[in-house]
Protein backbone atom coordinates (compact mmCIF):
# COMPACT_ATOMS: atom_id res chain seq x y z
CA UNK A 1 0.00 0.00 0.00
CA UNK A 2 1.01 3.83 -1.06
CA UNK A 3 1.88 5.70 2.12
CA UNK A 4 -1.76 8.25 1.01
CA UNK A 5 -3.48 4.53 2.19
CA UNK A 6 -1.57 3.03 4.58
CA UNK A 7 -0.32 5.39 7.70
CA UNK A 8 2.12 3.14 9.09
CA UNK A 9 4.11 2.68 5.51
CA UNK A 10 6.78 4.82 6.62
CA UNK A 11 7.22 2.27 9.55
CA UNK A 12 7.21 -0.85 7.37
CA UNK A 13 10.66 -3.01 7.10
CA UNK A 14 11.38 -5.91 4.69
CA UNK A 15 12.91 -8.85 6.68
CA UNK A 16 14.53 -11.97 5.16
CA UNK A 17 14.03 -15.45 6.17
CA UNK A 18 16.54 -16.47 8.93
CA UNK A 19 17.03 -12.55 10.16
CA UNK A 20 16.69 -12.21 13.65
CA UNK A 21 15.16 -9.22 15.01
CA UNK A 22 16.17 -9.19 18.51
CA UNK A 23 17.99 -11.98 21.26
CA UNK A 24 16.75 -12.75 24.58
CA UNK A 25 18.17 -10.27 27.46
CA UNK A 26 18.80 -7.78 24.91
CA UNK A 27 17.42 -3.90 25.51
CA UNK A 28 14.07 -3.62 24.19
CA UNK A 29 13.33 -0.27 22.22
CA UNK A 30 11.20 -1.61 19.51
CA UNK A 31 7.97 -3.56 19.03
CA UNK A 32 6.67 -4.74 15.99
CA UNK A 33 3.18 -5.59 14.07
CA UNK A 34 3.71 -8.16 11.52
CA UNK A 35 2.26 -6.76 8.39
CA UNK A 36 3.28 -10.24 6.12
CA UNK A 37 5.76 -13.06 7.12
CA UNK A 38 5.78 -15.23 10.56
CA UNK A 39 7.75 -14.39 13.13
CA UNK A 40 8.76 -17.41 15.72
CA UNK A 41 9.30 -16.32 20.01
CA UNK A 42 12.09 -18.38 21.05
CA UNK A 43 12.82 -18.98 24.79
CA UNK A 44 16.20 -20.64 25.68
CA UNK A 45 16.44 -23.88 27.57
CA UNK A 46 18.98 -26.42 28.59
CA UNK A 47 18.87 -28.51 25.40
CA UNK A 48 18.47 -24.64 23.70
CA UNK A 49 16.31 -22.74 22.34
CA UNK A 50 12.59 -23.95 22.01
CA UNK A 51 9.92 -22.30 20.18
CA UNK A 52 7.07 -20.97 22.06
CA UNK A 53 5.11 -19.54 19.72
CA UNK A 54 5.13 -18.22 15.47
CA UNK A 55 3.15 -15.39 14.60
CA UNK A 56 1.93 -14.06 11.74
CA UNK A 57 -0.68 -11.40 10.00
CA UNK A 58 -1.81 -8.71 12.34
CA UNK A 59 0.08 -10.12 15.15
CA UNK A 60 2.37 -7.52 17.42
CA UNK A 61 5.06 -8.96 20.17
CA UNK A 62 7.58 -6.57 21.76
CA UNK A 63 6.08 -4.14 23.67
CA UNK A 64 6.99 -5.66 26.89
CA UNK A 65 10.33 -4.48 26.87
CA UNK A 66 9.35 -1.11 25.84
CA UNK A 67 6.42 -0.97 28.47
CA UNK A 68 8.57 -2.46 31.20
CA UNK A 69 11.85 -1.26 30.52
CA UNK A 70 13.51 -4.75 30.89
CA UNK A 71 15.59 -6.57 28.47
CA UNK A 72 13.71 -8.76 26.25
CA UNK A 73 12.30 -12.12 27.61
CA UNK A 74 12.66 -14.32 24.42
CA UNK A 75 13.92 -13.89 21.10
CA UNK A 76 12.41 -13.24 17.56
CA UNK A 77 13.28 -14.37 14.49
CA UNK A 78 11.74 -14.33 11.00
CA UNK A 79 10.87 -18.01 9.56
CA UNK A 80 9.12 -16.55 6.89
CA UNK A 81 10.42 -13.61 5.09
CA UNK A 82 7.68 -10.55 5.30
CA UNK A 83 7.37 -6.83 6.39
CA UNK A 84 7.21 -5.46 9.98
CA UNK A 85 5.88 -2.30 11.35
CA UNK A 86 8.96 -1.06 13.54
CA UNK A 87 7.59 1.46 16.21
CA UNK A 88 10.32 2.80 18.48
CA UNK A 89 9.32 3.49 22.18
CA UNK A 90 9.12 7.03 22.07
CA UNK A 91 7.32 7.00 18.53
CA UNK A 92 4.51 4.24 20.46
CA UNK A 93 3.95 6.93 23.40
CA UNK A 94 3.15 9.15 20.82
CA UNK A 95 0.95 7.24 19.11
CA UNK A 96 -0.96 6.29 22.17
CA UNK A 97 -1.37 10.04 22.92
CA UNK A 98 -2.57 10.43 19.55
CA UNK A 99 -5.28 7.97 19.49
CA UNK A 100 -6.06 5.99 22.58
CA UNK A 101 -7.87 3.35 20.25
CA UNK A 102 -4.69 1.80 19.98
CA UNK A 103 -3.79 1.06 23.70
CA UNK A 104 -7.63 -0.71 23.81
CA UNK A 105 -7.15 -2.60 20.95
CA UNK A 106 -4.00 -3.90 22.75
CA UNK A 107 -5.44 -4.31 25.74
CA UNK A 108 -8.21 -6.53 24.21
CA UNK A 109 -5.07 -8.67 22.63
CA UNK A 110 -3.88 -9.21 26.21
CA UNK A 111 -7.20 -9.99 28.21
CA UNK A 112 -8.06 -12.88 24.79
CA UNK A 113 -4.41 -14.40 25.40
CA UNK A 114 -4.74 -13.99 29.59
CA UNK A 115 -8.81 -15.26 29.32
CA UNK A 116 -7.11 -18.60 27.11
CA UNK A 117 -4.24 -19.15 29.40
CA UNK A 118 -6.81 -19.47 32.21
CA UNK A 119 -9.30 -21.45 30.22
CA UNK A 120 -6.30 -23.84 29.16
CA UNK A 121 -4.67 -24.22 32.72
CA UNK A 122 -8.60 -24.82 34.18
CA UNK A 123 -8.93 -27.66 31.48
CA UNK A 124 -5.47 -29.23 32.41
CA UNK A 125 -6.23 -29.31 36.52
CA UNK A 126 -9.39 -30.72 35.54
CA UNK A 127 -7.62 -33.32 34.07
CA UNK A 128 -5.24 -33.83 36.44
CA UNK A 129 -3.03 -33.11 34.14
CA UNK A 130 -1.28 -30.37 36.40
CA UNK A 131 -2.25 -29.91 40.26
CA UNK A 132 -4.27 -27.38 41.14
CA UNK A 133 -1.15 -25.49 43.10
CA UNK A 134 0.98 -25.35 40.04
CA UNK A 135 2.08 -22.26 38.99
CA UNK A 136 4.92 -20.24 36.35
CA UNK A 137 4.28 -19.91 32.77
CA UNK A 138 1.36 -21.94 31.21
CA UNK A 139 1.77 -24.08 28.18
CA UNK A 140 -0.02 -24.07 25.18
CA UNK A 141 -2.59 -27.18 25.01
CA UNK A 142 -2.35 -29.04 22.20
CA UNK A 143 -5.71 -29.18 20.29
CA UNK A 144 -8.57 -31.79 21.90
CA UNK A 145 -11.07 -33.99 19.96
CA UNK A 146 -14.31 -33.10 21.40
CA UNK A 147 -16.53 -36.08 22.25
CA UNK A 148 -19.42 -33.53 21.60
CA UNK A 149 -19.21 -35.01 17.77
CA UNK A 150 -21.99 -37.43 19.07
CA UNK A 151 -24.60 -34.92 19.38
CA UNK A 152 -26.93 -33.43 17.36
CA UNK A 153 -25.83 -30.79 15.72
CA UNK A 154 -27.52 -27.15 16.07
CA UNK A 155 -26.03 -25.99 13.04
CA UNK A 156 -23.55 -26.12 9.94
CA UNK A 157 -21.50 -24.12 8.57
CA UNK A 158 -20.52 -24.72 4.79
CA UNK A 159 -17.61 -23.56 2.42
CA UNK A 160 -18.09 -22.76 -0.36
CA UNK A 161 -15.21 -22.64 -1.82
CA UNK A 162 -14.38 -26.28 -0.54
CA UNK A 163 -17.49 -27.81 0.30
CA UNK A 164 -16.84 -28.41 3.80
CA UNK A 165 -19.05 -28.80 6.70
CA UNK A 166 -18.55 -27.50 9.67
CA UNK A 167 -21.12 -28.58 12.79
CA UNK A 168 -21.68 -26.35 15.70
CA UNK A 169 -23.19 -28.27 18.89
CA UNK A 170 -23.55 -25.38 21.67
CA UNK A 171 -25.07 -21.89 21.83
CA UNK A 172 -22.39 -19.91 21.40
CA UNK A 173 -18.92 -21.09 19.04
CA UNK A 174 -16.58 -18.86 17.64
CA UNK A 175 -15.74 -18.82 14.66
CA UNK A 176 -11.53 -18.92 13.42
CA UNK A 177 -7.92 -20.25 13.08
CA UNK A 178 -6.11 -22.48 14.97
CA UNK A 179 -3.96 -20.09 17.32
CA UNK A 180 -0.16 -21.46 17.55
CA UNK A 181 0.45 -18.33 20.32
CA UNK A 182 -2.53 -19.63 23.04
CA UNK A 183 -2.77 -23.42 21.38
CA UNK A 184 -6.71 -22.23 21.66
CA UNK A 185 -8.58 -23.95 18.58
CA UNK A 186 -11.94 -22.40 17.84
CA UNK A 187 -15.19 -24.34 17.41
CA UNK A 188 -15.36 -23.99 14.26
CA UNK A 189 -12.10 -24.34 12.70
CA UNK A 190 -11.51 -22.44 9.24
CA UNK A 191 -7.26 -22.82 9.28
CA UNK A 192 -7.53 -24.84 6.32
CA UNK A 193 -9.69 -23.15 4.42
CA UNK A 194 -7.46 -19.52 4.35
CA UNK A 195 -4.79 -20.36 3.22
CA UNK A 196 -4.05 -16.29 3.06
CA UNK A 197 -4.57 -16.04 6.49
CA UNK A 198 -6.93 -13.57 6.28
CA UNK A 199 -9.35 -14.54 8.78
CA UNK A 200 -8.52 -13.45 12.34
CA UNK A 201 -7.67 -16.42 14.56
CA UNK A 202 -10.83 -15.15 16.93
CA UNK A 203 -12.62 -13.76 13.61
CA UNK A 204 -16.72 -14.21 14.76
CA UNK A 205 -19.22 -15.36 17.07
CA UNK A 206 -22.68 -17.62 16.44
CA UNK A 207 -24.69 -17.16 19.24
CA UNK A 208 -27.95 -19.01 18.86
CA UNK A 209 -30.54 -17.69 21.63
CA UNK A 210 -34.40 -17.04 21.67
CA UNK A 211 -34.72 -19.75 18.55
CA UNK A 212 -32.54 -17.19 16.76
CA UNK A 213 -29.26 -17.45 15.03
CA UNK A 214 -26.88 -14.50 15.47
CA UNK A 215 -23.51 -13.89 14.18
CA UNK A 216 -21.17 -10.90 15.68
CA UNK A 217 -17.11 -9.98 14.94
CA UNK A 218 -15.08 -11.05 17.87
CA UNK A 219 -14.20 -7.88 19.70
CA UNK A 220 -11.16 -6.83 18.93
CA UNK A 221 -10.68 -8.55 15.72
CA UNK A 222 -9.40 -6.32 12.62
CA UNK A 223 -9.30 -8.03 9.45
CA UNK A 224 -13.45 -7.43 8.86
CA UNK A 225 -16.00 -9.66 9.50
CA UNK A 226 -18.56 -9.81 6.30
CA UNK A 227 -22.00 -10.50 6.03
CA UNK A 228 -23.29 -10.97 2.63
CA UNK A 229 -21.20 -8.22 1.73
CA UNK A 230 -22.01 -5.71 4.25
CA UNK A 231 -18.77 -5.42 7.32
CA UNK A 232 -20.25 -5.95 10.60
CA UNK A 233 -20.09 -3.52 13.57
CA UNK A 234 -17.56 -4.62 16.16
CA UNK A 235 -19.18 -7.39 18.75
CA UNK A 236 -22.65 -5.97 17.57
CA UNK A 237 -25.03 -9.54 17.09
CA UNK A 238 -26.54 -9.56 13.79
CA UNK A 239 -29.41 -11.80 12.58
CA UNK A 240 -28.32 -15.08 10.50
CA UNK A 241 -30.07 -17.08 8.52
CA UNK A 242 -29.74 -20.23 6.20
CA UNK A 243 -28.33 -19.04 3.09
CA UNK A 244 -26.11 -16.04 4.80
Amino acid sequence: MTAEKNPFAKFLTHFDNGQVLFHEGDDGDDMYIIQSGRVAIKKKVKEGDTTLAVLEKGDFFGEMAILERLPRSASAEVVEEGDLIVISGEMFGDMIKANPEIAVRMLRKQSIRLRETNRQLEQLMASGAVPSTATGDAMAAQPSTSGTLQAEAKAYFISISTGNVFPVFSNEALLGRFDSVTGMRPEVDLTNEDQSRNISRRHARLVIKDAGFFIAEEIGTMNGTFLNGKKLANGVLTPIKDGD
